[in-house]
């Protein structure tokens, strides 16, 4: 089993590939319905409005929303730059994991943006529109899986991708509590956009770790408990203690049913540790 993005899709290079032509042609086909007389009625309908607010016109929060909220945009040049970034930053990304794996993370992020988004704007008045919190998990992953890869800001200044995706998140980390300290309406949804990096952060440290959610969730009992799936498997233990005989047996049981790899580097100390005694 190859390790999370270290392997190239299958599929080869394309300037534009399916899941990002698919995904701008979406948003700028709902764009041109909402300059036409039913677009307030779609707009309305369609943006995340957050819960408790006050309803506008008999809108506001529905389930649907947080799904929807995504394809809409609040002009041109908001729809402009959103598209603009996804292909930037996406389409390596989809050339390098392939577009299934590209759209299941891009909708992830985005949904996940939404609700994070939803959990700070409780009883505000103002609805979210825009792609940008899948965007902003776009380009985080762009950082992780090329964080050494020069961007080139105003075409002039080269910054690592890693840095230049640090400098954006802690950008709109300071943004998010200012305009709420201040109390502004800003028509900028920072959480959103933390939400759709933290999101994406979660999901490529599962993908990379090659962890499930049940695996995750043995992660956290205590050493030498039962799983499901059969022998008991290492979840820790003392750090920089010498490993019991319980604990060598139950990182050789992770052995056999994972592979060495899955080792973290406190078990892999214990394990030589052992071979030493």
């Amino acid at each position: 089993m190859s390790r999370f993005g270290e392997t190239y899709s299958p599929g080869g290079f394309q300037v534009i590939p399916p899941a990002i032509k698919t995904i701008i042609l979406v948003n700028v086909g709902v764009f041109l319905l909402q300059m036409t007389p039913a677009g307030e009625m779609l707009t309305q309908l369609g943006a995340l409005w957050p819960v408790g607010s006050h309803k506008v016109g008999g809108y506001g929060f529905q389930l649907w929303q947080p799904v929807t909220y995504m394809f809409l945009h609040g002009s041109f040049t908001h729809l402009f730059f959103n598209m603009f970034a996804l292909w930037i930053f996406g389409a390596e990304i989809e050339n390098y994991w392939g577009t299934r794996h590209f759209t299941t993370y891009y909708f992830i992020c985005g949904i996940g943006a939404a609700l994070i988004n939803l959990m700070a704007t409780i009883g505000d008045p103002y609805p979210t529109v825009g792609a940008s919190g899948a965007i902003y998990g776009v380009l985080l992953a762009f950082g992780m899986m090329f964080p050494d890869r020069y961007i080139y800001l105003y075409f002039l200044l080269p910054v690592k991708a890693k840095y230049f995706v640090a400098g954006y998140a802690l950008i709109e980390f300071i943004s998010g509590f200012g305009s709420q300290s201040m109390g502004s309406g800003s028509n900028i949804a920072h959480f959103a956009h933390l939400g759709g990096m933290l999101i994406g952060f979660i999901y490529i440290t599962f993908k990379r770790n090659e962890w499930s959610v049940r695996q995750w969730m043995n992660r956290l009992k205590p050493p030498g408990r039962k799983t499901p799936d059969g022998p008991a498997l290492y979840t820790g233990g003392k750090q920089g203690g010498e490993a019991t005989e319980e604990e060598i047996d139950a990182i050789l049981d992770k052995i056999s049913s994972r592979g060495y790899e899955s080792l973290t580097a406190e078990e892999k100390r214990k394990l030589l540790q052992a071979g030493k005694r």
